[in-house]
């Protein structure tokens, strides 16, 4: 069966188009005008990915997006008019995988959207339950366990992890990172990969001992994993 797009889109002539771009390119499409509803829609119905507008009537996309990734890594694509860099970051830190700026080519989220769902299955291909140190990395199902529990990531922070857990001790950039992380080489701020990294500390602390750091700063040239406290 082919692969189901949400768009979540109140202007109803772009939603159309990007439906139609994405039929052509073998997807099966569904759209809302409005945010209320969205996210009993995303349960309810498991989309393979999400096309998200920020500014929606009713609910709009960034509480959206923070609602869904309570319960489902299912891949975000947020679309934005906004693009200061605080709100591309604020949704990326909230769990989306990706963002595009409007006004945007529809060719152009279409190969968004290819990128985004090729990355989570190559992530769901690898060997499940792998350890690296004090966690156990379910590729899966993007979950990583360790003594306090299990979280559920999404995509880029899972991707993200791994890149990192592969080679403990290496000193990662922030442009060799992106690169792992998105494979379609654009150009984006290293902030961005900051925000990534922020958050997945951030949710690895919810199950690591207090004071357990994992993903280290190198100054003035990227990050590495390394368990100090081992």
């Amino acid at each position: 069966m082919r692969e189901q797009i949400l768009i979540v889109e109140d202007e109803t002539r772009l939603a159309a188009l990007l439906a139609d771009y994405l039929k052509a390119a073998g997807y099966r499409t569904q759209c809302l005008a409005t945010g209320t509803g969205a996210v009993d829609w995303i349960r309810d119905h498991q989309p393979a990915l999400v096309l998200l507008d920020l500014m929606l009537p009713g609910t709009d996309g960034l509480d959206i997006c923070r609602r869904v990734r309570a319960f489902a890594p299912v891949p975000i694509i947020m679309t934005t008019a906004r693009v200061e860099e605080i709100d591309r970051l604020l949704g990326l830190e909230l769990g989306a995988d990706d963002y595009v700026c409007k006004p945007y080519s529809p060719r152009e989220v279409v190969a968004r959207v290819k990128a985004v769902l090729r990355r989570t299955r190559a992530e769901r291909d690898m060997p499940a339950a792998t350890a690296a140190g004090p966690l156990q990395l379910d590729d899966d199902g993007l979950r990583v366990g360790a003594t306090g529990g299990q979280i559920q990531l999404t995509a880029v922070e899972y991707a993200l992890l791994k890149a990192l857990v592969g080679t403990p001790g290496k000193i990662f950039s922030r442009a060799r990172l992106m690169e792992r992380i998105y494979d379609d080489h654009r150009v984006v701020s290293d902030r961005t990969i900051d925000s990534h990294v922020k958050k997945l500390r951030r949710r690895l602390a919810e199950i690591l001992p207090p004071g357990r750091e994992l993903i280290h700063s190198v100054y003035g040239v990227g990050y590495r994993y390394e368990d100090l406290d081992a």
